[in-house]
């Protein structure tokens, strides 16, 4: 349980507090202005694009945090940038990382940082497509006492059309139990979050360790531009006992 209220990650009205970090580009650096606040909302965006070129890029919170619950309302709007619909995976695809390596460590090309991701995406008019997955690059979890090593494992959601606002909620109890919920749903439950060694942005992680443990106690959250537009209109953080 816990006393302390929520609090607001992003103010509405600026980007205080965060840090952008696109691939091929240095830290805090975003010449395409790909993140920006419209509307009381953080627009992902992609207006100065005349290509996609493998830009993936993360907004990062400036604190770590271990257990918590954190609250997200986004909604996936507009055409995915032309140049990425080769990518058909990235349509009305987005993520918030959470567990992630520190932003000043990724190398300046590297595309994801070492992290779990909660993978959002969009339903188009036909056919069925959950939300609140996981993705895990540069890591593993446990599910049902087993190490899972596949990149994206589903969640049991339904499917959220359109551009309405959908509110997700993590859970986040440090090394052990993670839970994504929606509409007070848990739709995927692991734990023992860890970070996998076989992946070379893992090793380079692993080898600035203090510890020889590889569970991913604590970590950076993010947000990602993946190709497509999104908007995030609330970013919130309830901070649990250890």
């Amino acid at each position: 349980s816990s006393n302390e209220p929520w609090l607001e990650l992003f103010d509405g009205v600026s980007l205080k507090d965060w840090k952008v970090k696109i691939k091929g580009e240095p830290l805090g650096q975003d010449l395409r202005k790909t993140f920006q606040v419209h509307d009381k909302s953080i627009s992902i965006n992609y207006e100065n694009y005349s290509a996609w070129e493998n830009s993936f890029g993360h907004l990062f919170y400036h604190l770590a945090y271990s257990h918590y619950i954190l609250k997200l309302e986004y909604r996936f709007i507009g055409e995915q940038l032309a140049e990425a619909r080769d990518l058909e995976w990235a349509w009305r695809n987005s993520g918030v990382m959470i567990h992630a390596q520190s932003p000043g460590n990724m190398g300046i090309e590297q595309k994801f940082p070492v992290s779990i991701e909660v993978q959002l995406l969009g339903g188009s008019a036909q056919g069925e497509r959950t939300t609140s997955n996981l993705c895990t690059p540069g890591t593993n979890v446990v599910m049902n006492g087993k190490l899972e090593t596949r990149h994206c494992i589903k969640s049991s959601s339904k499917t959220y059309r359109g551009d309405g606002w959908v509110t997700a909620e993590i859970e986040v109890r440090g090394g052990e139990v993670i839970k994504h919920i929606l509409d007070g749903e848990v739709v995927l439950e692991y734990d023992k979050p860890q970070l996998d060694p076989r992946d070379g942005d893992a090793k380079r992680v692993i080898e600035k360790r203090k510890t020889d443990s590889l569970i991913l106690e604590s970590g950076y959250i993010s947000l990602q531009s993946e190709s497509h537009p999104i908007e995030f209109r609330k970013v919130e953080i309830l901070v649990l006992d250890d």
